[in-house]
């Protein structure tokens, strides 16, 4: 079993900058991709970032590319998203997500989830 806890969200000014968490832990393995969606209010969840195992690969959504960044420390089973220059249209609940494979941006995709963090941009 996996379990992916994510952290670092909160409350923020447009313009500010946040980094969320994502930890993994239990019989996670090689070849585990992690990524990062998102779902605003009254929004479908939405693929923001993703990142291969090895960090060879990574995939950002058009709508934060050039804002936020994936990496991941597989010695710490963590996976990270810094997002800068934030804007109010960012606010959602993130979450972490984890399948074996490549990266995918259909959440049908993906084996396991956390919980969520939310994050709140205000104007």
């Amino acid at each position: 079993q996996v379990q992916l806890v994510e952290s670092g969200g909160g409350l923020v000014q447009a313009g500010g900058s946040l980094r969320l968490s994502c930890a993994a832990s239990g019989r996670t393995g090689s070849n585990f991709a992690m990524s990062w969606f998102r779902q605003g209010p009254g929004r479908e969840r939405e693929f923001v970032a993703g990142i291969s195992w090895s960090a060879m690969s990574n995939y950002v959504a058009d709508s934060v590319k050039g804002r936020f960044t994936i990496s991941r420390d597989n010695a710490e089973n963590t996976v990270y998203l810094q997002m800068n220059s934030l804007k109010p249209e960012d606010t959602a609940v993130y979450y972490c997500a984890a399948r074996y494979g490549a990266i995918g941006v259909l959440t049908t995709l993906y084996d396991y989830w956390g919980q969520g963090t939310q994050v709140t941009v205000s104007s």
